[in-house]
Parts: structure tokens; sequence; C-alpha cells
């Protein structure tokens, strides 16, 4: 490497720089905090108008530049004001799938003061039911299919409206047409004339938990506008490193786009994709649905310059029987994160595109997107890792006390800094556990090497035990998906009578391929100690079940796999 790590952070964050450092009391605690943030959400908004008439957001045969977009926002905003009384601190929800109304509706909402509350929109009625509760939503702004689902509890709740985008069918009586609500955005269209702080609350997001009610994660605007800056310095540093330019990152004519293939209700795809890209002047394509042979067709129909999502996603691209049908040279960068990715992915990418810099990203709902990032040569040197903490990111492992554990050591991994969200709405008992000074727990086991680089080996509460010695699924996933014949995996523990859980894994076969579940085990076992092999490997054609933010439902495979076993 041509600088290192700590160079790298300093002439990034040198005094008068863009990126530049400063340290500040935020809610009580000392950190690090980007001097240069944005101050609110209206501030990135009114930044956007600069885009003109480029196109920002496109879906299906439907093209939105980035003025139309600014006035319908402005527009929809007043209407919020007038019309339904929204008032700074008014909790508003969405919940309807990637369509341009979301964006516009969350834009809306953020810029008059409210706090933005998006909803999972794979969630059932009684789900919806919670969040809007939960929240204590004022006005929440659906998609057809979601009024249908919601429409049975509304009773329960305490609305002023539901207004409904591409509605299907009659609405009810409580409910009003989004495009009727919004008319004709005029020319000379304006924000409402609402003050708003880096610490006011700008949004809920809940949190994909694996057990019991989703806790609602409250950030911030500047949590979401520092993210701006995590991205900025991630990619800065990886050129940096490279021995490349990084102001010469993102200055070519031709506008860049990005395939959406995250929901927007994910603080991936709202923090990192949404805002981000509107802030950057990049086109945005959506996809009605997840569906890799489309998401082919679209980079090459829209000239795409990026695509990726959680891991499985790129997979299911790279092992695609048309991958070679498509022209797929504009693609300049392939980023991902959300859920494990195997060591592997790296190589099959660099084959398939040479000239490509892959990325990958580490964070969570609670540290607002990013926390680390590992992209360029680092990630080639160290595909196992997730990379080092941006500039104004603190991380520890810590073991079961709390207390800090030395470099190459396995600990609960704690982060803070500017991007770590205030806390749980209307949860002080999961704030109490979950936060410390600042600090919050993430819940996941992991090392940090002599360079600061970061290693995620498996969610604390779900590392597999087997007879007192620990198994962590993630290395056995690895090594399940450097098989070729192995387009997905998960590796989950089985109940066993003697030694508490046994190790067995779920896994999804690429497209033409014939593997047998001894030669799965064989594979497993030349790599790793005996106990780490699973005794039992499930082999499946269909994408392995995931929730709406990439995760493997794991409790679910473990069902299925008891399921099969009591028959």
């Amino acid at each position: 490497m041509s600088i290192s790590i700590e160079q790298a952070h300093q002439a990034l964050t040198a005094p008068g720089s863009p990126l530049e450092i400063e340290e500040r009391q935020i809610r009580g605690v000392k950190m690090r905090v980007w001097k240069n943030t944005p101050p609110s959400l209206r501030s990135l908004l009114e930044l956007s108008r600069g885009h003109g008439d480029r196109p920002f957001l496109v879906y299906q045969d439907e093209r939105l530049s980035f003025e139309e977009h600014y006035r319908a926002a402005a527009a929809l905003a007043g209407v919020l004001i007038e019309r339904y009384g929204i008032e700074k601190g008014d909790r508003v929800a969405i919940a309807m799938r990637n369509l341009p109304e979301w964006s516009i509706a969350f834009w809306a909402s953020a810029v008059v003061g409210a706090i933005v509350v998006p909803l999972n929109a794979w969630w059932t009625g009684p789900e919806l039911e919670y969040g809007l509760s939960d929240s204590g939503a004022r006005l929440v702004l659906v998609d057809g299919e979601r009024m249908r689902r919601l429409t049975p509890h509304i009773g329960n709740l305490d609305l002023r409206a539901a207004i409904v985008a591409r509605p299907t069918g009659t609405l009810p009586s409580f409910a009003e047409s989004f495009g009727e609500v919004l008319g004709t955005p005029p020319v000379d269209a304006t924000l409402p004339d609402v003050p708003l702080e880096p610490e006011d609350d700008a949004t809920i997001f809940y949190t994909s938990g694996t057990s019991g009610q989703p806790k609602g994660a409250l950030g911030t605007h500047r949590n979401i506008c520092g993210n701006v800056l995590n991205l900025a310095f991630a990619r800065a540093r990886a050129a940096l490193r490279s021995g490349e330019d990084p102001t010469q990152s993102g200055t070519e004519e031709t506008q860049s786009g990005s395939l959406m293939s995250v929901p927007f209700f994910h603080a991936t795809g709202c923090h990192s994709i949404l805002v981000a890209n509107l802030l950057a002047g990049n086109k945005l394509v959506l996809m009605y649905r997840w569906d890799p042979e489309h998401a082919l067709e679209l980079i090459e129909r829209e000239r795409l310059t990026q695509f990726g999502g959680v891991p499985a996603m790129v997979w299911q691209v790279l092992k695609s029987p048309n991958f070679e049908k498509h022209d797929l040279s504009t693609v300049r960068g392939i980023a991902y994160g959300g859920a494990p990715a195997a060591p592997e992915l790296v190589a099959r990418i660099k084959e398939a595109f040479p000239d490509v810099t892959p990325g990958n990203g580490y964070g969570l709902t609670e540290t607002s997107s990013v926390a680390t990032y590992n992209g360029a040569q680092d990630y080639e040197r160290k595909p196992d890792s997730v990379g080092v903490p941006v500039g104004v990111c603190e991380v520890r492992i810590v073991d079961v006390t709390g207390n800090d554990l030395p470099p190459g050591e396995i600990g609960e991994l704690w982060i803070k800094g500017p991007h770590v969200v205030k806390g749980y709405w209307n949860n002080p008992e999961a704030m109490a556990a979950s936060f410390t000074d600042g600090w919050f727990h993430s819940g996941d086991l992991a090392r940090i090497d002599e360079e600061g680089f970061v290693y995620i080996v498996d969610r604390l509460k779900d590392m597999l035990i087997r007879g007192g010695e620990n198994v962590y699924c993630v290395e056995v996933e690895d090594v399940l998906y450097s098989h070729p014949a192995v387009m997905d995996a998960a590796v989950i523990g089985l109940p066993h009578p003697d030694l508490g859980e046994e190790v067995g894994a779920v896994v999804q076969i690429s497209p033409g391929a014939v593997v047998s579940e001894d030669e799965l085990k064989q594979h497993v076992a030349s790599r790793l100690a005996v106990f780490k092999v699973p005794v039992r490997v499930d082999l499946r054609d269909e994408p392995l079940p995931r929730n709406a933010t990439g995760k493997i439902m794991k409790r679910q495979l473990r069902e299925e796999l008891a399921g099969a076993g009591s028959g």
C-alpha cells in the first residue's frame, strides 16, 4: 500500500479539508464529528435542486427528475402542514414498496420537522398496526397493497388520515389518493419555513430483531446527514490506499446510476442509497421486486455504474445463466452489506468484472448505516474483514463484563460516534441494555487485528456451542460458499441431547449444479476441524428465506429442519 491507514485518516481529516473532524459534546458524550456535516435533511433536499432536469428516480417506464422530485416534495410538505396539521415532532409513517412516492413522502415529512417512520413493507396487518401504534403516528402514507392489509386495523389507531399511492379499487372513507392530495406541484414550489437543527429527531426505523417485538431506533438529522460523509470518507480512503487521487472520484461528465435492490425502509436503502444519491446527483433505478434476471436487463438498459445490495443478490447476478448475454461494461462499482459476505465473493467479482472495485460495508440500523468499510485493494487483501471504522467511528471489543480485549481476541463489538442513534423509542429497558455512555452494544461477536480491521465472527446470540466448543456460523458458511455448486448457505444449530447443539446447514444449489450432501460435508471437513463439520446439509433449489433487510431467517430454517426431522 502506498499510504497507511493512519496516514490516510490524517490526510483526509486535516484542518480545512471537506472531511475535517472536530470534537463535540453530543448528548453529554464527547465524540469526534464531521465539521462540515450538512445541518439537516432540508439542506440536502435544497442542494439536490441544483441537479435540475437530470433523472433521479426511474421506475418501470416512469422518470422523475431532481427538479420534479423537489417540487413534489415541497408541495406535499405544504399539504402536510395546511391540510393535516402536521407539526414538528409529529410522527408520519410510510408503508409502501420502493416507489417514487416513497421518496417524495420521506423528504416532504422530513422538511416539515416530522419524525419519519418507515415501516417494513413485508409486515402483515397486525405488524403494521404495531408500528403505527408504538410510534404514535398521526398520518400514514401507504401503497394499495399495504392499505388492504391495514384497513381492518384502522379502528385501533389514532390516525388523522391515510394517503394511498397507486390505490387498487375503491378507497375506504378514511383514505385519500396520493395523486389527488399532491395535485400538480407548482413550478415555484418552496419548502415550508420550519427550522431544523442537527440534533432534532428525524426518523424511527424499526429493527428486524430475531426475537420479541421490533424496536424503534430513534435517529437524528446529524445521524443521517453524517452518514453521507461516512460514505465519502470510506471511498476516499480506499482511493488513497490504492494510490489514486480521491478528488477525481465521481467527477465524470456522464451521470452515475445505481440499481436500487434493497428496500427504502432499511437504513442502508434510505441513508446510504436514497439520501447519498440524491445529494450526489445520481440516477436511482427502482425495481418492483428483486429478480436477478431483471437486474441484469436494467443494468444494461440504463447503463448503470453501480449495483449491489446484500451479498446473496450479487451472487445471484454473477451465477445467472444469462450473465454473459448482457452488456455490463458500464459497471464501475459493486458494494454490499447487511449480511455476512464470503471471501470467495471478492474473487468471483474480480473474475467477472476485472476493472470493478468491490466494497463491503458494515453497520446496523442503530449506527445509521455505515460504521466500517473495506474497499479496493484492502478488500482484496483482507476479504474476510468488514474493514476499518470510518473517521468519526470508534470501536471496542469487550468481554461479558464490558472490559476491553486485546487485538485478535473475540468479544462483543461496541460502537461509538455521531452516527449512533439516540436510543430506542419508548423502550427504556432495551435502551439500558444496549447503550452505555454513548457506546452501542452491537450484539455481534468480532475481533480487530493489529491494523484496525474488524472481522465479524457471528451474532452473539446465534453463536452455536457444540459440546462446549464455539462454532462461528460465518466461518462454516464461508467454506460452504467456496464450493462452486453453492449459491447461498445458512449454518444453524440442531438440538442434541448430549452435545447441546450440533452443526446443521441449509444450502441453495447454483442453477444447473449437481452436488451431494456428503460432498459438501467432505468439503468442509477438508478445511475445518471435525466439530465444525455439519452433521446434516439440507439441499434446496429455491432461495433461502430472508427478511426484507436481507438477513436469512434462521429461526424459520431451524423449525423447518426440526419438523422434517420429526417426520
